[in-house]
């Protein structure tokens, strides 16, 4: 095989290159690359996505229009003394009301009625690593104690000093600025981006995307919210999808609960977006652009080449990719007078874990096997539930297995299962007086995959009714409400397997 022609030496940038200059051979060896990626790489593959987006008529000037649909902000006008920046990119994400944009039909199959507050719903520390090839997020409590700073209230025009307020009223009081300058006082870390999505961007972006599904091990129902799902997996819609991470009703753990389920939400919505190659195809990448686009805000530096670096970025996400936290607790019921029950972070560990965000550090250390499963956490203590057993099937001694489990993860069990007038039951039954609901949330909880019938008059004795499918008695416990440690948990450990 004839050997390569010898690469001529460049010409001087004086002097014209010759027209004859052959072209570099394709397999002349390129020196080691360390972790970081050469810059000769992230530009090829930046030349190489927006190829691929041009090729179905997506190219940049289209992306450039849409970014056209974004409502621009400015959370940064005239802040001074702002934290140093660190690794990374830090980007506040912002869930606002935004229920008036929704039609009445949704309005109130959704439960959305009401008055729109015009305050913040969720809050969420994104933190995206240097290398791309990680995200952080932390929820951030919309009840956390904070202490404003002197501000000008939006809605007053009034002067106000620092004063203590919930979180949530930083964005009532001041809107996007005032919340960044809170937030950054807060953690110390330097948010480069804001983004702010409302109801209906969040109904919208789910829908395009064909749904997203969710796996229950308990039956989760709330009446605020118009929940209602079984045991079981699941595809939500926008609106279902909207009830999920709204609601907080559910169980004792009230707001902290919700933000876990949000964080189990947003990690399927990142399987979701990546297993259905979304964003792989230009154009199902350019609807959901512009599902979501068509009512969020976000500041004026977040335009089409950060859309189209977000859309490189999370063509090779995974959900091991991402990780969620809470930011650590340190008393949930910290009453300040004038403002009622605050959340009061734990200021060191706090500290901590923002610390590993400025330095890029990942959350959750690498583990080699999966951990075991924490206690469900549930409203009512066990040994104040009074069970009866019964057995739904033929199988021998079964009822006295569940009576013994039930009582060994210490419910208050009659300790004489019985047979069940009910002959064949598939699924494990848990028959409460609507009066003891709370106590029947606990005990489902305990019962993987059962199914609660209320039967009104019952009493105060709950009745299992032990079906085919019963495996085992899980753990659950009282959460403890004057400590909560921030757990880290990633995106491949809580969506559907």
């Amino acid at each position: 095989m004839p050997a390569s022609p010898p690469r001529p030496p460049a010409p001087s940038p004086r002097r014209p290159r010759p027209a004859a200059a052959p072209a570099r051979p394709a397999h002349t060896p390129r020196p080691p690359v360390g972790r970081r990626r050469p810059r000769w790489v992230l530009r090829a593959v930046t030349t190489l996505s927006v190829v691929v987006l041009a090729s179905a008529g997506i190219g940049h000037a289209v992306v450039s229009s849409l970014e056209a649909d974004i409502a621009r902000v400015d959370p940064f006008r005239d802040m001074k003394n702002r934290p140093q920046a660190g690794h990374g990119t830090n980007v506040l994400l912002v869930g606002t009301d935004g229920r008036e944009r929704i039609g009445e039909r949704e309005r109130r199959e959704y439960r959305l009625g009401g008055q729109p507050c015009h305050c913040t719903d969720t809050m969420m520390l994104v933190h995206l690593s240097e290398d791309r090839e990680r995200a952080s997020v932390v929820s951030l409590p919309r009840d956390s104690y904070v202490e404003l700073p002197a501000h000008i209230d939006r809605n007053t025009g009034l002067r106000h000093e620092p004063h203590p307020v919930k979180l949530n009223a930083a964005y009532a009081e001041g809107g996007p600025q005032l919340t960044v300058r809170t937030v950054e006082d807060m953690t110390r870390l330097k948010i480069d981006h804001y983004l702010e999505v409302d109801f209906t961007t969040f109904m919208r972006t789910v829908d395009v995307l064909g749904g997203v599904r969710m796996c229950t091990a308990a039956p989760l129902k709330d009446l605020y919210t118009g929940l209602d799902l079984p045991a079981g997996p699941h595809t939500l819609n926008g609106g279902q999808a909207l009830q999920y991470v709204r609601s907080r009703h559910i169980d004792g753990a009230g707001d902290l609960g919700r933000m876990k389920r949000q964080q189990h939400f947003l990690a399927a919505l990142i399987e979701r977006a990546t297993s259905s190659r979304v964003l792989l195809n230009p154009l199902r990448f350019r609807d959901v652009t512009r599902a979501v686009l068509g009512s969020v805000r976000a500041d004026r530096g977040f335009g089409t080449d950060e859309l189209l670096d977000l859309g490189r970025v999370m063509r090779d996400f995974s959900p091991s990719s991402s990780e969620f936290t809470t930011v650590p607790i340190g008393q949930m019921t910290y009453p300040v007078k004038g403002l009622g029950s605050t959340v009061k972070w734990d200021r060191a560990e706090a500290d901590r874990l923002f610390r590993a965000l400025r330095e890029d550090r990942p959350l959750a250390a690498h583990r080699p096997r999966r951990r075991p499963a924490a206690p469900t956490t549930v409203e009512v203590p066990p040994p104040l539930i009074r069970v009866q057993v019964e057995n739904g099937t033929g199988t021998v001694g079964l009822g006295r297995r569940v009576d013994t489990a039930l009582a060994a993860a210490g419910f208050r069990t009659t300790r004489t299962p019985v047979d069940s007038s009910r002959r064949g039951v598939r699924r494990t039954l848990v028959l409460y007086d609507p009066r003891w609901d709370r106590s029947a949330r606990a005990l489902a909880a305990a019962l993987p995959g059962s199914e609660p019938q209320a039967v009104p008059g019952q009493g105060a004795t709950l009745k299992v009714v032990a079906g085919a499918d019963f495996r085992q008695v899980r753990t659950v416990r009282v959460q403890d409400p004057a400590r909560t440690a921030a757990e880290v948990t990633t995106g491949d450990e809580v969506v559907c397997r």
